[in-house]
């Protein structure tokens, strides 16, 4: 097992790497756990798979779960869900010094985080991530939101988890395609700040992906240490850090929004598409090689993840893309930065790109292959 500290001012906490940690619950968050029920906010897909083992886990120490399932998909990221979810913890009587526990995907992180965040003005929740996307992203960081009509994560508070358990056997569960969307985010890690890391994932792609534990452990805690250091530096993303992790994401978000954020294109292959994009346009503005572009390109679809704009079948154009990225939360005073590569490991925040050239780009690349 790995143990990743997130060091914040006052409010560190820690995120544990390993298989089994669901049934070591009592031995690493049982102090946590002052009553005898548990609330637990559940991806329906996630109890199914891992429920029996939770409730078994916490009865060996005397407690009950009280389970509220959440149906699978960004469309329960929702004011109403975030109502239902709100009112069902206050009839479950849960104070500020209590822990709720979120059990599943980003989804379910991020609402569950969002509602112990404004209930009571804040309580206590632990993430327990059963998706490589959320093991490696979402559940660590402490960015929590819902998505509205005006676009994706545009309401939301910063609110630190008390602990993450990431049990890497839940990861068995998860359908091939949901497995490669989070392998997205691992890659990502290796773009934007550690050229090594992206080498040995060239090298390692197929076994992290086959879960064998050695290389899916070390990718696992490679990717959340990374995210950690960024945290730590810029919690409330205000020095231009933690934007550095939006790579991928300011292109993402749009194709995501021109999908209806939908399963038609999962987050993880949004990103994914997203960080090819950035690399190509950062070519395009000369401040990285074709060849590097490339590179992104070949590791995004060696992990069978889609590598071409044009192969989505949307019928829009680059000035639709962009005006989708004009909602964009990370909007400044009506511009909006792009994290762009100066090399692979080297992510840089462009306050100056002219989105008319970045419609003309997405053009091209629809139209393009």
């Amino acid at each position: 097992m790995a143990v990743i500290p997130v060091a914040l001012a006052g409010r560190s906490y820690e995120v544990h790497v390993g298989s089994g940690l669901l049934a070591r619950l009592p031995e690493l968050a049982g102090a946590l756990l002052r009553k005898s029920a548990v609330p637990i906010v559940a991806d329906a897909n996630a109890r199914q798979h891992c429920g029996t083992t939770l409730e078994q886990t916490l009865q060996a120490i005397g407690k009950t779960a009280l389970w509220y399932d959440v149906a699978p998909g960004e469309r329960s990221k929702s004011w109403s869900e975030l109502e239902r979810l709100t009112n069902w913890l206050l009839a479950q009587g849960v104070e500020r010094g209590d822990h709720v526990l979120a059990l599943g995907g980003g989804v379910v992180g991020d609402l569950t985080g969002f509602a112990c965040a404004i209930l009571k003005r804040g309580c206590g929740f632990i993430q327990l991530p059963t998706t490589l996307l959320a093991q490696v992203d979402s559940s660590v960081g402490g960015k929590t939101a819902i998505n509205t009509a005006a676009g994706k994560n545009l309401v939301g508070a910063f609110h630190q988890p008390t602990l993450v358990l990431a049990d890497l056997a839940t990861l068995a569960t998860l359908p091939p395609r949901e497995l490669r969307a989070g392998y997205a985010e691992v890659l990502k890690y290796g773009v934007l700040g550690d050229s090594a890391f992206f080498d040995w994932l060239a090298e390692n792609c197929a076994k992290v992906l086959a879960l064998e534990e050695e290389p899916l452990q070390y990718a696992v805690a490679t990717s959340v240490a990374a995210k950690a250091r960024i945290v730590a530096e810029d919690e409330r993303e205000t020095s231009g850090a933690r934007a550095l992790l939006n790579l991928g994401h300011t292109f993402g978000h749009a194709l995501e929004a021109e999908a209806g954020f939908s399963d038609r294109l999962l987050h993880g292959e949004a990103v994914a598409l997203g960080m090819v994009l950035a690399g190509r346009y950062s070519a395009r503005l000369g401040r990285l090689t074709l060849d590097e572009a490339g590179r992104i390109t070949a590791a995004v679809d060696a992990a069978g993840l889609p590598a071409e704009i044009a192969a989505l079948g949307f019928d829009c154009d680059g000035a639709r893309l962009v005006e989708h990225m004009m909602h964009d939360k990370k909007m400044d005073a009506g511009t909006l930065p792009f994290v762009l590569l100066r090399g692979i490991g080297e992510a840089y925040l462009d306050r100056e790109v002219a989105l008319e050239d970045v419609s003309l780009f997405l053009d091209e690349q629809l139209r393009a292959h």
